[in-house]
């Protein structure tokens, strides 16, 4: 009862909380707004105001949700950095200028649209509307003046580091690929996914004619993901309970009520559909679908088959088909950089097609034990969990309550999500982990979700929930789940691990997997992706207790001048957790000799706080005093993959 009150105060203070921004940032009438999308109900939709009467908790923790804010008008209030008079260095072109004016905020900047003569591209000044994201970054559109449609700001602000960065190094981008115009992108197909019934009503939908010459007079029923984005269309279900005999008639018979959908309630494959319908790599069937969505958007809703209007990409089932030949007609790295060699996902965000690709969704055939995201995630915190909502945002796990368990309640560290259907194991974990109970290597996740998924400057977990084997990281190049812990030991060294306690069979191996640590060979030699993804590990707490740290900073030094920007970024972030560099100033959007100089200055600092006589492991291609084994380092950079790859989430 007092947990209920608590939710029903936490609503009412929200609803106040949002009363106030809005009221702050409609001046005028939403459907008076004319230079940017406006938030307008129709086809049988509400928005979430129209839930939080009757289902005030579900309403306080959706708030609380990033799902809410992962669309926002641009407001004082809804920035995280300020505008006020501030100059930003860090951006694709010349420095950009912020600026407030009353709660209207703007931005003097290249225009990213306009070629670049003599005197460079033009510059320009323009109101800054709206903002995606708020969670890792922040990104910001602008009024073009063509109607509706919004460019892009050239620098996106990183939230936890509190500074900004050029918008290209936010993504693993090709150095040597010009950054493109992102004008139009949010009407077409960010709307998709972090706006609710969005429709981006182009004036040309056929797009045969630049998107700089289009206007678009593009809505949306609410801004973000918000309740109908997975219950489907609200008017009917509102309308129909305000009757309360219908209402409490649906309580206590516990029936589920026809004019709204309850994923939950849905066939498992219907269910990890609606939140396949962001979270997964798609395309049109053909131009005519893809005209249609221009115009009035995606026609899914929750409760769909979602794959009557739209490709889903998956390698191992739908390569050959006559969708994918001509998506790889158009883009032959469509599936290359999106999917690893055996077809599992390989960018962030698109959780589903790895959950379609995993044995326990696959293979189940036991009645109630499908697998689906709602396994292991609520998208409402549940009334038994006693986190703070914050902590609940952050992944949205679910919280299960366990009288026999045996590691920590938090989702992160327990096992009781997987023990669900996998309780036999509850009774001597360690037999089956070779960890001890309570450690890092006896939590199901690290092994069989490793983090082998990468967008946005961060690596996620795979969802494709398998086993590691030495197999995944020499024919398909993929880090396995015990070198990403033992960043300090040999391909071979895990497969004898895994083949003495597992039966494993034994895999042809190189000389260098037998004499050089994984995670350096997928650092020197391994391709954009897998750069950043070793990169990432090394800032991994587990790891860095398993591994040791004090060999690190020589290969992250060298990642300061990497190609690609985003694998220089997260070079910096980690080599920053490292004790005696936290406080080291390195800016990898700078030019190459002042790279280059803080390069110098990473190792001058090693050389003064690495143990002497330091770690003399060969593996990590140190001579027996500690120092670097330059040559061989050279020799390993030698064979790096240098092809083109574009990660984005």
């Amino acid at each position: 009862m007092h947990r209920f009150l608590l939710a029903v105060l936490g609503v009412l203070a929200a609803g106040l909380g949002v009363a106030e921004v809005v009221t702050h940032q409609r001046t005028i009438p939403e459907d008076d707004v004319s230079n940017r999308p406006v938030q307008r109900g129709g086809g049988g939709f509400t928005s979430s105001d129209t839930c939080r009467a009757c289902h005030p908790g579900e309403y306080a923790s959706w708030h609380a949700s990033y799902h809410r804010t992962m669309t926002q008008v641009a407001s004082p209030e809804t920035a995280i950095p300020s505008f006020a008079g501030q100059t930003v260095t860090s951006t694709q072109g010349r420095p950009m200028v912020l600026r407030q004016r009353q709660s209207a905020l703007f931005a003097e900047f290249d225009d990213p649209d306009t070629g670049t003569g003599a005197a460079g591209p033009a510059r320009i000044e323009r109101q800054v509307t709206m903002i995606t994201g708020s969670h890792n970054q922040q990104v910001f559109w602008y009024d073009t003046g063509l109607g509706r449609l919004l460019g892009q700001l050239p620098a996106a602000y990183l939230v936890q580091e509190r500074r900004w960065i050029p918008r290209r190094m936010a993504v693993l981008h090709p150095p040597a690929q010009r950054p493109l115009s992102e004008t139009g992108h949010w009407n077409s197909t960010c709307i998709a996914c972090h706006a609710t019934n969005g429709q981006p009503r182009f004036d040309t939908p056929s797009g045969s004619q630049p998107v700089t010459s289009q206007s678009a007079q593009t809505t949306a029923t609410e801004f973000g993901i918000a309740c109908e984005s997975c219950h489907g269309p609200a008017e009917a279900h509102v309308r129909g309970n305000r009757n309360p005999l219908r209402r409490y008639g649906l309580h206590l018979s516990g029936a589920a009520d026809a004019l709204t959908v309850q994923p939950g309630r849905l066939p498992p494959a219907l269910t990890s559909q609606v939140c396949g319908q962001c979270h997964g790599v798609w395309e049109f069937y053909d131009a005519e679908g893809e005209r249609r969505a221009n115009a009035d958007g995606l026609p899914f809703t929750p409760g769909d088959e979602l794959t009557a209007t739209r490709f889903v990409a998956q390698p191992t089932r739908n390569a050959a088909s006559e969708t994918m030949q001509a998506l790889l007609a158009d883009d032959s790295r469509f599936i290359r950089d999106a999917f690893w060699s055996d077809g599992t996902v390989r960018v962030s965000g698109r959780e589903y097609n790895g959950l379609l690709e995993s044995p326990c969704y696959r293979l189940a055939t036991e009645p109630g034990r499908t697998l689906t995201c709602l396994s292991c995630h609520s998208l409402h915190q549940e009334a038994n969990d006693p986190r703070p909502v914050a902590a609940w945002a952050d992944d949205q796990l679910r919280w299960f309550a366990s009288a026999s368990r045996q590691q920590e309640a938090d989702p992160q560290t327990s096992n009781d999500t997987c023990l669900q259907c996998h309780e036999p194991m509850r009774a001597n974990t360690s037999a089956h982990t070779h960890h001890a109970v309570g450690s890092t290597g006896s939590v199901c996740y690290n092994c069989h979700m490793p983090y082998t998924t990468y967008g946005l400057l961060k690596t996620i977990r795979s969802h494709t929930i398998g086993s590691p084997t030495v197999q995944e990281s020499v024919g398909v190049g993929r880090p396995n789940a015990c070198n990403l812990c033992h960043l300090d030991r040999t391909l071979a060294w895990t497969g004898e691990a895994l083949a003495r306690w597992y039966s494993t069979a034994p895999v042809p191996l190189g000389d260098e997997a037998h004499t050089v640590a994984a995670s350096l060979q997928w650092l020197l030699k391994g391709d954009a992706g897998q750069r950043a993804i070793a990169t990432q590990a090394m800032a991994w707490t587990p790891a860095q207790r398993a591994s040791g740290t004090e060999w690190m900073a020589p290969y992250l030094a060298q990642l300061l001048d990497d190609p690609y920007d985003a694998v220089r970024l997260g070079a910096a972030r980690v080599l920053r957790t490292l004790p005696g560099f936290a406080t080291t100033e390195i800016d990898v959007a700078e030019a190459p000799p002042v790279r280059r100089d803080a390069q110098r200055r990473v190792m001058a600092t090693w050389d003064r706080v690495r143990p002497r006589p330091g770690r003399a492991a060969a593996e990590l291609l140190m001579t027996p005093v500690g120092e670097l084994d330059v040559p061989r380092v050279r020799s390993m950079l030698r064979q790096r993959n240098n092809r083109a790859m574009l990660l984005r989430e």
